[in-house]
């Protein structure tokens, strides 16, 4: 049928549009990301950063969100259906919409993170280990940034330093929690709510690999063993009518 045939070509088309796009733009998005992730960082770390040096971090943390935001937009466009497309990839749109309602530099940090996580797991390249060690990084550091910047000036706080913040997060994403240090605003408490379910799950999906690297490795060694025992068993039966035949050649010679 033509009508049928080209609607089925232009299906294609719009599949492998998106697929070119996603590929093509993996590579650059991730770069924006870790000039975002120095952005960010610059004027926490450097306590002292003019306003200038502020301006510009703020510049680039806004043109790599746009960035992210422009990337949505286009595999919008290029999706087959677009009403699934937004069904399915509803957090891509919270994680774009969401710094427009308020601007807060949180709110870029959490999106763009979504944005990141989102994207890369788009990509088959990435497999599941690299991901996860990633993941980890990515939240131990911005866990720590996003805290120390919260509650560096907080009456009463005790994360003064780039060191405690780094040293909570590692104690908050491992769920153990000495106690030592703790945030006390709002803000930074559902940092450390964000940061111990990020943890958890985290951990519940290296369990799951470690698992499933296991019961693969055992169906191995289960299917080879089975093999194994198949040969033996054919060479078995192919002895045994060896030795019949020639039991019956010596019989029948004189």
């Amino acid at each position: 049928m033509p009508g049928m045939s080209m609607g089925a070509d232009a299906k294609i088309g719009h599949d492998t549009a998106a697929a070119r796009w996603e590929r093509r733009t993996q590579r650059p998005l991730l770069a924006l990301a870790v000039a975002f992730a120095v952005a960010y960082a610059v004027p926490i770390v450097a306590g002292s950063a003019g306003p200038a040096v502020t301006r510009a971090c703020a510049v680039v943390e806004w043109t790599v969100w746009a960035a992210f935001a422009v990337d949505y937009a286009v595999r919008l466009r290029l999706a087959r259906d677009r009403r699934t497309f937004v069904r399915t990839h509803w957090l891509d749109l919270l994680a774009v919409l969401l710094p427009l309602i308020q601007p807060l530099r949180l709110l870029r940090l959490v999106s763009t993170l979504l944005l990141v996580g989102r994207r890369a797991r788009m990509a088959s390249q990435v497999r599941l280990t690299t991901y996860v060690a990633g993941s980890v990084v990515g939240l131990l550091m911005f866990g720590s940034l996003a805290v120390l910047s919260v509650e560096r000036d907080a009456p009463g706080g005790n994360i003064r330093t780039l060191g405690d913040a780094v040293w909570w997060s590692f104690t908050t994403m491992t769920t153990v929690g000495y106690g030592d240090h703790a945030p006390t605003t709002g803000l930074g408490r559902v940092l450390a709510v964000g940061l111990m379910l990020s943890g958890i799950a985290l951990l519940g999906v290296v369990t799951a690999n470690i698992a499933a690297w296991f019961i693969s490795r055992f169906e191995k060694d289960d299917a080879e063993e089975r093999r194994q025992t198949a040969a033996i068993e054919a060479l078995t039966e192919e002895v045994r009518a060896l030795r019949a035949e020639v039991a019956a050649l010596q019989e029948r010679q004189p």
